[in-house]
């Protein structure tokens, strides 16, 4: 294969020969291109690496040196990468947060050993104020002003940049937990429910203070709407990410906490028509609730549609399979 050389800048080629082991760019492409015909892999220039395999975006390089995922562990500006990080959590926290509630932010995260990555989205846009407390020049700070934790789930917890966490903790800033331990865990007691498939005992927790499985993260970052930031409704639809969900979503009684109540965010808001600021927040909560039931009923039915499969008569099954339950 013979490239004219206009095709590549003369400090690219030399950086590359030079670098890597001697090999040229043009050794290297004669040798894709080879593979391209013995392989069968598709090239939509012989001049250009091209893997469909690979990640979106990525069809160019080599697959070798693709790494898709990522973390959230803090590096060192010196030293052998390898010896980085001392100890490597396990799981991630994360606690949505404005100045005013920081005694309770650090009580909670005081719950949590150094198995724990911490990170604080920042609301109120106060983030230096936080470094009187020793835990928050380890933690990482994110600040957007007057934005709810979903807003910020949505853009800086992707499943690839969270998926070295076999947990990811989502919290609101005002739940007390003084009877919480992060680390202990706890069995279902048998009789408790009178209907152990079916919420509130099973297949649905409050949104205020979930914990994901990397694996249900995965599914539940993709269900996140974009411009639907409240999260209401969304508790109800978390069953969709994990089945059987009545064995696999549930209430932690062994390690309660207390959900506050304090409508510090809801404050944030600015209505223009008199209105206090929470009200106004609050009317877009219910409405956003609507709008994902709505979007969520159009999308299955859409795809039970192109499946021709008849979903009111899927659904007249359901509850036939319920009562005969």
């Amino acid at each position: 294969m013979n490239l004219p050389s206009s095709l590549f800048p003369t400090s690219d080629l030399n950086y590359v020969e030079d670098k890597y082991t001697g090999i040229s760019t043009q050794a290297l492409l004669n040798a894709w291109s080879t593979l391209q015909t013995n392989r069968g892999f598709y090239s939509q220039n012989n001049t250009k690496i091209w893997i469909p395999t690979n990640p979106r975006g990525a069809e160019r390089l080599a697959p070798g040196i693709i790494e898709s995922q990522s973390d959230l562990y803090p590096r060192r500006l010196w030293g052998s990468p390898d010896k980085d990080l001392p100890i490597r959590p396990k799981y991630l926290v994360t606690f949505t947060v404005g100045f005013d509630l920081k005694h309770n932010i650090d009580a909670a995260v005081k719950k949590f050993s150094e198995n724990f990555t911490i990170m604080l989205f920042h609301y109120d846009g106060r983030t230096s104020d936080w470094e009187e407390f020793e835990w928050s020049k380890r933690a990482i700070h994110v600040s957007a002003r007057k934005q709810t934790k979903w807003w910020y789930a949505k853009r800086f917890l992707h499943p690839d940049i969270v998926a070295s966490y076999d947990y990811i903790f989502i919290w609101d800033e005002d739940l007390g937990v003084k009877n919480f331990n992060g680390e202990e865990q706890t069995e279902e007691r048998e009789g408790w429910c009178a209907e152990t498939h079916e919420p509130p005992c099973a297949a649905f927790v409050e949104i205020m203070a979930t914990v994901f499985s990397r694996e249900a993260w995965r599914c539940v970052w993709y269900m996140i709407q974009n411009d639907l930031v409240h999260g209401w409704g969304l508790d109800f639809a978390l069953r969709k990410c994990v089945e059987p969900a009545h064995e696999k979503i549930g209430v932690v009684d062994a390690q309660w906490i207390v959900h506050q109540g304090v409508p510090s965010l809801g404050n944030q808001g600015q209505p223009h028509d008199g209105r206090a600021p929470w009200e106004a927040v609050r009317e877009r909560c219910k409405n956003e609730w609507e709008m994902f039931k709505d979007r969520m009923t159009s999308a299955e039915k859409a795809y039970l549609e192109a499946l021709g499969v008849d979903s009111t008569t899927l659904k007249k099954d359901e509850n036939q399979s319920k009562v005969m339950d």
